[in-house]
């Protein structure tokens, strides 16, 4: 459950060739050949290759090298580039936003309130701290984590984390406190799956996520 923003990549599909490559590419059965994407749009092969490449690079398209069928060995000819979508759909916002992520919370937490004969209200807090501590253990540390699920982590200048961007704006304005108590439990396990000893706290602010990063507590000499 790592959230992802495709800007860059949705960027790239900006060129109407490359649109109409990556339309192909997904509604192929077979994985896309440069020959077959020529002949289906009727340009020159070199010009297919080149796009076909900018959708690599941008993350669009994953490529692989495979042999025609019944040929091997020497003789056979270099492998053909072959080219399928790298996602089944591309995500992308600015403000960077993440609501599949709170559809995926709010669903597991349904599930599991049917399952324990509670609320899914009681259920989101536990749901949203087992995923945020599984991104947390995924990620190189805290900040990375926040970043990732597009918090926009700032230093506060005291050992804590500001955070500037709600990835869940929209439903935090309409349903304020269960978003934002969400939202907190999501960044406690970030923290525990980090190992990061700061402390989440709810701090709503305007323009800014509802939660902050408080420095860790020194003990008492």
């Amino acid at each position: 459950m790592r959230p992802r923003n495709d800007l860059d990549a949705i960027g790239a599909l900006g060129d109407p060739v490359r649109r109409r490559l990556y339309r192909l590419a997904s509604e192929s059965d077979e994985p896309l050949t440069r020959d077959a994407a020529a002949e289906a749009l009727g340009i020159p092969r070199s010009t297919v290759a080149f796009h076909l490449g900018r959708l690599v690079e941008a993350g669009v398209l994953e490529v692989d090298s495979r042999r025609a069928a019944g040929r091997s060995g020497p003789g056979a000819g270099r492998p053909a580039h072959v080219y399928t979508p790298a996602s089944d759909e591309l995500i992308g916002s600015l403000p960077e936003r993440h609501y599949e992520l709170a559809g995926e919370l709010l669903a597991a937490a349904a599930d599991r309130a049917d399952a324990d004969g509670t609320t899914v209200r009681r259920a989101l807090g536990p749901v949203a701290r087992r995923a945020g501590a599984r991104v947390g253990a995924a990620s190189a540390d805290l900040e990375d984590a926040l970043t990732t699920c597009g918090f926009e982590p700032r230093d506060d200048g005291a050992g804590g984390l500001t955070l500037e961007n709600c990835p869940f704006h929209a439903l935090a304005q309409r349903y304020t406190d269960l978003i934002c108590t969400a939202n907190l439990s999501l960044v406690e396990g970030m923290a525990a799956g980090a190992g990061d000893e700061r402390t989440p706290v709810l701090d709503p602010r305007p323009a800014h996520c509802c939660v902050a990063i408080r420095a860790a507590r020194t003990p008492a000499s």
